[in-house]
């Protein structure tokens, strides 16, 4: 089968590190087959740049399957581009057209600072996690499966929750640089499991206060979160975590 291939013209951000004002430089590229992933098409310019002694453009990648969430790029406006529910290096060339100027920059938010180019640190997420997004287990030998039975539609809405990759399309989405549906998805998958009950209260209080600390924006529910996640993280988890939290600050007082 033949493949199509189309001309682009890449206005890409170039930004050399964190205090280096930026600013976007274009790229004309020919020869990009349609199948391609985005990913594979900068690997193409990197190529030519590198062969004319030029610096590459750096950009985050790991898996390239659509599951790590290193591939945070906006991509014409978008969160990881066009398409709804795909993340970056599953996007594919045949998503544009010939001749179409594409614009590529990195997420924008005060807590995701620019490490160089396309690449941004997205360590706060990190952080957030090792606040509380964890089960302690004490050691000895591990309880039966069978002797936990769970409820069909937790063990569901848990393993959707837990989908998130951690991306922070949700952040860069948002208006006010919110990262409540990622707290919200680290939270509810542990707040539906009976494995997760025993730290539930610090966990949600822990979490939040670290995603303050951070410098997050506050949620405004205009669901562009949820619209832009490439794992289409529901809204719903936003509620459930203002249920845990309100109830875990009766507890703390």
């Amino acid at each position: 089968m033949e493949h199509t291939s189309i001309n682009l013209n890449l206005k890409i951000w170039r930004q050399k590190n964190a205090n280096d004002k930026g600013h976007f430089e274009n790229y004309p590229i020919s020869g990009i087959s349609t199948e391609m992933s985005f990913l594979e098409m900068i690997d193409v310019l990197n190529e030519k740049l590198i062969a004319e002694k030029k610096d590459p453009v750096a950009f985050d990648h790991d898996c390239r399957e659509g599951i790590c969430g290193m591939c945070s790029m906006y991509i014409n406006g978008r969160a990881h581009g066009p398409w709804q529910g795909t993340t970056t290096c599953q996007l594919h060339m045949r998503a544009f057209k010939d001749g179409e100027t594409i614009t590529i920059e990195p997420w924008r938010a005060g807590a995701f600072p620019v490490i160089k180019d396309l690449v941004v640190d997205r360590s706060a997420f990190d952080r957030i996690q090792q606040a509380g997004g964890f089960v302690s287990v004490n050691t000895g030998n591990p309880q039966d499966a069978n002797c936990l039975p769970i409820n069909k539609d937790d063990a569901d809405r848990s393993f959707e929750a837990a989908s998130c990759i951690g991306c922070g399309a949700c952040v860069a989405a948002c208006k006010n640089a919110s990262a409540m549906l990622f707290v919200s998805a680290k939270v509810s998958q542990f707040a539906l499991l009976p494995q997760g009950l025993p730290e539930r209260t610090t966990r949600v209080l822990n979490m939040v206060a670290q995603m303050d600390k951070e410098g997050f924006g506050s949620c405004t529910n205009t669901g562009a979160c949820e619209a832009e996640c490439p794992k289409e993280i529901s809204l719903t988890n936003i509620a459930r975590l203002n249920r845990e939290y309100l109830g875990a600050s009766f507890f703390a007082e």
